[in-house]
């Protein structure tokens, strides 16, 4: 295939994440390509007592974005985060932040059991990667992720691009979406994100730290 200067980079992420990732993108000089393989929404949730808590941990920015009044109740529990971004956000609704992880979530929970945590409280979507056990004492699920709809025009448009997949689930369903892989690479947000994208890219690396900066980074190397 010959190409005409930088490939295009396709976003998977839902909205509004996926709006903000694409524009630092183009922000760098690059043309994205959006394509959000799923649509994030809040889940009725009921806050449990913080006293029988040392720690929150969140592992995607949507616990915050879609959480909802009831974070409100848990703003005195030390925060725990997954990345700069789930960071930031909980520094704005006003948590203190205890540590923040930058390569995924066995690394939170061992970062936040060094600092003495004992039962903490995960805040998650209805598809998740922690499961209770050891430090986390209890989890519940405040959002969902649902794929949409993607038409086979959408997915043609890959071709020759490089995709940012950002999660296992993102991995796996663009597998599902796309037969034909030899002219798209992928920069995955980690290992597991990578194997769930299963074989047959023209190349897939792995960002070097957790976070869309870091992943966006990987891309443009892949790009170029």
């Amino acid at each position: 295939m010959v190409r005409l200067g930088p490939r295009p980079i396709a976003v998977l992420r839902p909205e509004p994440a996926n709006r903000v990732t694409a524009a630092a993108i183009e922000a760098r000089g690059r043309r994205a390509i959006r394509l959000p393989l799923f649509a994030a929404g809040p889940i009725d949730w009921t806050p449990p007592d913080p006293a029988d808590f040392d720690a929150l941990i969140i592992t995607s920015t949507n616990a915050l974005r879609h959480g909802g009044a009831g974070l409100a109740r848990l703003i005195g529990l030390p925060l725990y985060t997954v990345g700069p971004a789930s960071a930031e956000a909980g520094r704005r609704m006003g948590f203190h932040l205890a540590g923040a992880g930058r390569a995924g979530s066995s690394e939170l929970l061992t970062l936040a059991e060094a600092a003495g945590v004992r039962r903490a409280l995960h805040l998650a979507g209805r598809e998740r990667t922690i499961a209770p056990g050891g430090i986390v004492a209890e989890i519940v699920t405040v959002y969902a992720s649902d794929a949409v709809a993607v038409s086979p025009e959408q997915v043609a448009r890959l071709s020759g691009s490089v995709v940012l997949v950002q999660s296992a689930r993102a991995g796996a369903r663009l597998a599902e979406l796309v037969p034909d892989r030899a002219s798209i690479a992928i920069a995955a947000i980690s290992p597991a994100a990578a194997k769930a994208a299963g074989s047959g890219w023209e190349r897939v690396v792995t960002a070097a730290s957790v976070g869309s900066e870091g992943l966006v980074d990987a891309a443009i190397a892949l790009a170029d």
